[in-house]
């Protein structure tokens, strides 16, 4: 397939994606958020089968550091892989981005009690607000399937600096369809039980089915590859764990 034919089918299936979610996108999530940021990363410790640790300590293991450097963690939420990155780094200069304002309230409660400062900005990633070739590294975990991501990285490539990498993580739509139907039924198990033991709100229950679907109208891990590449971003590697369910990407701005 040629790279223009790529193109299109990629401009395409984000059309498709923003037409089903928009108001979910644009209603909703903020109130879903605000309802499950205080127990956010204990859901997710809970709906992994204990396994959110060794998920989030794989993608950090694929994030290479260097003293000093400016790092940008977008759709930061509680600023887990910020702290983080300041464990493995400590004289970094980290910035949080997210549009929930819940999230990041908490986020900082969690920095603070590790004497960590981490840069918060509220607002909506699908336009940073920071200059052009400014950051060394940038984040993007558990979010993609919520935004209209060529956008943001489109403007995730704007902001780094050439040279500079993109670390993303995310939940994928797996290659092989058996795997792909097993995991939305244990998803639709998993958020059901998650939201009876953490007592979630109206509109965090509301959103279980929506999150299902935006999981299958995403892309696989050779997609998002392929994607990265058409956007311009160069020595991509990828590496899957769950046969697939979950990704995780590197690519470096030329």
């Amino acid at each position: 397939m040629a790279n223009g034919e790529r193109a299109i089918l990629f401009s395409d299936r984000e059309n498709v994606r923003e037409q089903s979610f928009k108001q979910v996108w644009t209603q909703e999530l903020d109130e879903v958020f605000a309802d499950v940021a205080k127990y956010y990363d204990r859901a997710n410790y809970v709906a992994s089968l204990g396994q959110w640790n060794r998920f989030r300590d794989s993608f950090l293991a694929t994030i290479e550091l260097k003293s000093g450097q400016r790092a940008l963690d977008v759709c930061a939420g509680t600023n887990a892989v910020g702290i983080a990155l300041l464990r493995k780094q400590p004289d970094l200069k980290v910035y949080a981005m997210d549009r929930s304002a819940a999230m990041q309230e908490v986020g900082r409660k969690l920095a603070s009690q590790e004497e960590f400062h981490i840069e918060s900005v509220i607002g909506d990633v699908h336009k940073l607000p920071f200059p052009d070739n400014h950051f060394d590294v940038v984040t993007l975990q558990w979010a993609s399937r919520h935004l209209r991501i060529m956008d943001v990285c489109g403007e995730i490539r704007r902001v780094l600096k050439p040279g500079g990498n993109f670390y993303h993580c995310d939940m994928l739509r797996p290659g092989n369809k058996v795997v792909e139907k097993l995991y939305y039924t244990y998803l639709r198990a998993s958020l059901s039980i998650t939201a009876m033991l953490f007592q979630s709100g109206e509109a965090a229950r509301n959103c279980k089915k929506y999150f299902i679907n935006a999981l299958s109208l995403f892309y696989s891990a050779e997609e998002f590859s392929q994607m990265l590449r058409q956007m311009g971003f160069e020595n991509i590697s990828s590496k899957t764990l769950l046969s697939g369910m979950i990704g995780f990407h590197r690519a470096m701005k030329p």
